[in-house]
């Protein structure tokens, strides 16, 4: 059954970090006209707006996390690698770019490969992925909601969930992720969490 994505709200306290990632990805999205993008996160508010008024962009919000949610609860996250296999719509080389904030680190190997594989599929000729990478187990049964406050700071918050996230992708393990990608940027964040942007190669 279809869940409907989620509208969650932003809190001012909520902790802000620089992005350097963030800002090489939007500069690089505004120079693509007519741009449509994926995020896999929740509905959030503004970052709708900051892409659609201020990068001028169209965007397709898929919510991973609420499908990761309905299957933790229904005792089904076995069968996670076979639901992303036909989550996306999109047609081949059809998106400008890819917001995959940290859901990697709450997939298993099988499924972090089929969505790996989908979201290259849908990516046209130097289309962008932006994707954190920060994982380990972990009791805290949390996702980090993303967002967007200028071109080069995001806010970070935290809203209950079911799934917990499961390893620790090391820099060989997101380089086979995504072996068809170049990486134009990745840094290490003091928190541990990598942040990476990969472009995928023109013909």
């Amino acid at each position: 059954m279809a869940v409907a994505p989620r509208q969650v709200t932003a809190a001012s306290a909520d902790p802000v970090s620089k992005s350097t990632t963030l800002a090489r990805f939007l500069t690089l999205l505004c120079a693509r006209p007519a741009a449509e993008v994926v995020d896999l996160g929740p509905v959030v508010g503004t970052n709708i707006t900051f892409l659609g008024d201020r990068v001028g962009c169209k965007i397709h919000v898929a919510d991973l996390y609420a499908d990761l949610d309905r299957h933790a609860r229904q005792d089904t996250l076995d069968q996670i690698a076979v639901f992303l296999g036909s989550r996306f719509p999109q047609r081949d080389e059809s998106i400008d770019a890819i917001l995959c904030w940290d859901v990697f680190d709450y997939l298993d190997p099988a499924a972090a490969g089929v969505l790996a594989g989908e979201s290259m599929r849908m990516l046209r000729p130097e289309g962008l992925l932006l994707a954190f990478f920060g994982g380990g187990g972990s009791s805290d049964l949390r996702y980090t909601r993303y967002s967007i406050v200028d071109e080069a700071h995001i806010r970070h918050a935290f809203y209950p969930g079911a799934c917990p996230r499961r390893r620790v992708l090391q820099n060989r393990d997101i380089g086979n992720l995504f072996a068809g990608l170049t990486v134009l940027d990745s840094i290490l964040l003091k928190s541990g969490v990598r942040e990476v942007l990969f472009q995928k190669p023109a013909y």
